[in-house]
């Protein structure tokens, strides 16, 4: 599922973040620049989400392009403000090869002569208000999309949903990376990974596009099956991206999650292997070099945690087409999936 041309998507974001931009002016040169962070960090991607929730209101049939179109910026600005806060959570200060909204004003606030812990604050400081800006903007984008009453509530229900279940799933992520415990298994990863990725990116694009484009009912459950497995398998592939992809490609540091100590499915299967003893020194080092980090790779290649892992991400978006055939969803979408299934494994081959 290739992204589409949607001008009329890409306009509504543009909206959007110009109306931001104008407000912030006099606020500040310090909020504009802000915004103008949030902007840039807003721009670009695959837009999954957004794409996403198009395809499944065309495949069942969807009429109202203003108010989906709508509805699918939202959800863009939804996965803005989690990218944000996610890279405050991570210390990150780089996003797509250039600065993100906390690396934007580190580099402020050394500049006007601050410590290097009041740089940091002032970064964190940053990424947490812009975060909260586009998560309103998400809000605000639902709440006015023009719908009638009855469907805006029920998508405000599943937004709401959405945010609670991201929250639950970030904060396991965060306490199972510092807490020493190696009673952690790989269904504990997967369980968080439904909730801090799945629920947010797949389930709640899939049910909203089917709601507005009157689905029945009885469709929302099987769309959520569908969204949970496939969006699995979509961070289980994000965990190979985040230690042996390109930088280029997936916009962070392959060093980012070794350093940082994350727990991963890669890292839990590694752990029951004979190689962790090698591995272990460097997962969590935050000198770790490029050089280190290649020799951890192979050590992963060569354990089989990789293929592990692998398997585990194509298992999960298998299952999800096995769900999306037998429970009766239309072919269209279907076979869409099953396009966007080739280009996450592809992602990583």
């Amino acid at each position: 599922m290739a992204r589409r041309q949607t001008p009329a998507l890409d306009e509504a974001l543009d909206r959007w973040v110009d109306a931001g931009g104008r407000r912030a002016w006099p606020l500040g040169v310090d909020f504009h620049e802000m915004w103008s962070a949030l902007g840039r960090c807003s721009s670009g991607g695959k837009r999954v989400r957004p794409e996403l929730l198009l395809t499944a209101h065309r495949c069942y049939g969807g009429g109202d392009h203003d108010v989906v179109v709508r509805v699918a910026a939202a959800l863009e600005l939804l996965h803005t403000a989690f990218v944000i806060h996610d890279d405050v959570i991570d210390r990150d200060l780089v996003r797509r090869g250039s600065h993100n909204v906390s690396g934007t004003f580190v580099e402020r606030a050394a500049e006007r002569g601050a410590s290097a812990d009041g740089c940091l604050t002032a970064g964190v400081a940053a990424g947490v208000l812009a975060g909260d800006l586009a998560l309103a903007g998400a809000v605000r984008g639902i709440a006015l999309c023009g719908a009638n009453r009855p469907m805006t509530e029920r998508l405000l229900d599943l937004l709401d949903h959405s945010i609670a279940v991201t929250a639950a799933g970030e904060l396991d992520d965060v306490l199972l990376s510092v807490c020493e415990s190696h009673d952690v298994a790989v269904e504990d990863i997967v369980t968080m990974q439904q909730h801090k990725t799945a629920v947010y990116s797949f389930q709640l694009p899939l049910q909203a596009g089917a709601l507005l484009a009157g689905a029945p009912e009885d469709a929302q459950e099987p769309l959520g099956a569908v969204g949970r497995l496939m969006g699995i398998g979509f961070q289980l592939v994000d965990d190979l991206r985040g230690v042996f992809g390109e930088e280029s490609t997936t916009g962070k540091s392959a060093l980012g999650d070794l350093r940082e100590g994350k727990l991963t499915t890669l890292i839990v299967h590694a752990r029951s292997t004979v190689a962790w003893p090698h591995i272990a020194p460097h997962v969590g080092d935050q000198e770790l070099t490029e050089n280190t980090a290649r020799v951890v790779r192979d050590l992963l290649e060569e354990s089989g945690s990789r293929e592990f892992v692998a398997r585990l991400a194509q298992d999960h978006l298998d299952q999800g087409l096995r769900t999306a055939r037998e429970s009766g969803l239309p072919a269209e979408l279907v076979t869409e999936l099953t396009l966007l299934s080739a280009e996450i494994l592809e992602s990583v081959a």
